[in-house]
């Protein structure tokens, strides 16, 4: 039975029934079962670190480090007497760890040679303001515990985590999204380098204080989910107490479907990101459903089912074209699974692929680490598949790889082909995934089970006072929502919601509105076209204190200057934030003139226009002429007033 990978690859591709997202519908996503939630991790704007006095916030560069700490991370049993799957995984890697340690922001407590210091009181308070802006039902007391982390992240090989609340829900502007928990805990080491066995780590961002909103899978297709986590992020960002920019706010997005079980996408840095992302992962697992019917119908007894293996020795040695310096080659052999390894499962992507993926995490064999006889862009001759097959004994219903590297990964290598072929069976392994930007995701490591948590004996409890937490709760910002539905009252366009509460622009807005009784309309408008403009265009020695908006308004009210005038003062505030507003004034050149003036230049422009013309575009001459006295008029009048002048 000789298969066309690529005619394969196409037909499952349709029988998963696979579509863009662009065509996808409701209907599209009832038919597969989607079902979404998230874990939405963000960093709190505090001084210090969670435990210990080590400033947080404060970064450095990949080269810029005094010491290198090495470790080999072991798995250790549960209070129950049970090992974590993820644990054992990564401990079957036998990873080298390498963490570069600077000593403005890391000490011993960071590399687990002293116990913790009291928990971060200035951090716990805003945790708490964000779990009562949540509906979160707040615990009596504060227990902390460890979680373990063996991917070497965490120099302690765990993280001292706690929940805060419980069982609140958030109001979208369509639905009601139910929240599992609100836990504060201490952010990881940033990854630099995972190369064969050595990863690399910064530690930098170890130890700050962070917190992580956790949700219901409540959300039934891609654009839902993106919704809910800007929601949560703006809520956070509504308090002004937590950070922002790149890293400060991660999610990680769990995906299911009908048949299939929980997969994490793990560490989605941009929200953009999260619809392509869950669509195609939705598919993947429906495909995974469709490859596992496929196997079971060619496979007589899936649960006896086991690969078979050789070494790759001889003349066809030499015609795989393998790296120099390769030091063993087998050939492993899957019977039964024709048709498998070609079967669509993500765009550009077959299961082939998931082997791959495993093989670079679990063996450490950097791709390209594998060939396989089934592959959509052959690179070995039919011939030497010919003759890897005689070698192997295959049958029709038989596929093989070809895997390649030290001596001393090939028996890992074989145990993981092995492992995520008999997972086939079973459909969709429970696990966590790395997102990648064009759409499409990677194996990164076992879902962790409950297994891996358990006290923290150095850290007492805390008990949480009733009379605290209603002073906490008094003096909380405004609910997202309400401020969406306030900002829909006012008739402003949606196109700049998203911005005004990415930057926590709204209560700015509506200082401006009920201070200075400027028109809600007009500073949205501002706020979310002109504003963002200017940063995204120009750059200062500080990031703008947005604060100078509002200076920058009652400045034009006292001045008695059209509010134009402030986008066209925009690029110098952002570029010199200390110069006082009259120098920005002479720096662009504004010069006070009368309208009266303006209007009056208006006919002999228009008769300049028209000179020599017989046929007049009047249309053309009113642009001209707007062009004309418009940077005299910017700040002395209404832009709109002169037009009509005009």
């Amino acid at each position: 039975m000789n298969i066309d990978p690529k005619l394969n690859y196409e037909s499952s591709k349709q029988l998963v029934g696979y579509v863009p997202r662009r065509e996808a519908t409701q209907a599209t996503y009832d038919r597969v079962g989607f079902m979404a939630g998230l874990e939405v991790h963000q960093q709190l704007l505090t001084k210090e670190k969670l435990f210990c006095h080590c400033p947080a916030g404060i970064y450095h560069r990949h080269n810029d480090f005094d010491a290198e700490l090495i470790r080999h991370m072991r798995p250790t049993l549960s209070e129950l007497g049970v090992y974590d799957g993820t644990a054992l995984m990564e401990f079957r890697t036998r990873k080298e760890i390498v963490y570069r340690i600077n000593n403005q922001n890391a000490c011993t407590y960071e590399v687990d040679d002293t116990p913790p210091f009291p928990i971060n009181r200035e951090a716990l308070e805003i945790a708490l303001e964000i779990s009562l802006l949540s509906k979160l039902n707040v615990v009596g007391e504060v227990h902390i515990t460890r979680k373990q982390y063996l991917d070497g992240s965490i120099p302690t090989g765990f993280q001292r985590t706690a929940i805060l609340g419980v069982e609140g829900e958030l109001e979208l502007p369509h639905k009601k999204i139910r929240l599992i928990q609100l836990s504060i805990e201490e952010d990881s080491c940033r990854e630099i380098s995972d190369v064969g066995h050595v990863r690399v780590y910064k530690t930098d961002r170890l130890g700050m204080p962070l917190i992580e909103t956790v949700t219901y899978p409540d959300c039934e297709n891609p654009d839902e989910i993106r919704q809910a986590c800007d929601y949560i992020r703006f809520l956070n960002r509504s308090t002004g107490k937590v950070r922002t920019g790149i890293g400060a706010g991660r999610q990680d997005v769990n995906v299911s479907c009908k048949g299939g079980t929980r997969v994490e996408i793990k560490g989605v840095a941009h929200t953009k990101w999260i619809p392509e992302l869950t669509h195609n992962e939705v598919f993947r697992q429906w495909a995974l459903l469709q490859i596992r019917d496929l196997l079971k119908s060619q496979v007589a007894e899936p649960e006896n089912w086991k690969a078979s293996r050789q070494w790759v020795t001889g003349k066809v040695l030499k015609k795989l074209n393998l790296p120099e310096g390769t030091e063993r080659v087998m050939v492993v052999n899957l019977p039964g699974f024709a048709g498998a390894l070609s079967f669509f499962t993500q765009p550009g992507q077959s299961f082939a692929n998931e082997i791959s993926d495993r093989l670079k995490v679990i063996a450490c064999l950097e791709k390209p680490n594998m060939h396989h006889s089934e592959a959509l862009q052959p690179v070995l001759d039919e011939k030497v598949w010919g003759e890897l097959k005689k070698q192997v004994k295959a049958t029709e219903m038989d596929v093989q790889i070809i895997v390649w590297g030290p001596d001393a990964d090939m028996q890992t290598a074989f145990e993981t082909i092995e492992e995520r072929c008999q997972m086939a069976f079973e459909g969709v392994p429970p696990e966590t995934r790395k997102s990648l930007t064009d759409g499409t995701t990677i194996f990164e490591r076992v879902l962790p089970g409950a297994d891996r948590m358990y006290p923290d004996t150095d850290s007492a409890p805390i008990p949480l006072e009733d009379e605290y937490i209603t002073r906490l709760a008094k003096n909380l910002p405004q609910d997202v929502i309400d401020s969406y539905k306030q900002l829909i009252k006012w008739g402003v366009h949606e196109d700049v919601f998203t911005y005004l509460f990415s930057k926590n622009l709204y209560p700015l807005l509506t200082r401006l509105v009920e201070e200075l009784d400027m028109k809600p309309v007009y500073v949205a408008s501002f706020l979310g076209h002109r504003l963002k403009f200017a940063e995204n265009h120009f750059h200062g020695p500080d990031p703008l204190d947005y604060n100078r908006i509002f200076e920058l308004f009652a400045f034009l009210k006292e001045q008695k200057i059209h509010f134009d005038l402030a986008g066209a003062m925009l690029q110098e505030m952002i570029e010199h934030p200390k110069m006082d507003f009259h120098s920005i004034l002479e720096s662009i050149g504004f010069k006070r003139v009368m309208p009266s003036e303006i209007e009056g230049k208006i006919p002999m422009l228009t008769a300049k226009f028209k000179e020599g013309k017989s046929d007049i575009d009047h249309v053309m001459m009113r642009n001209w002429v707007l062009g004309q006295v418009r940077k005299q008029a910017l700040g002395n009048m209404d832009l709109a007033d002169l037009s009509k002048m005009i």
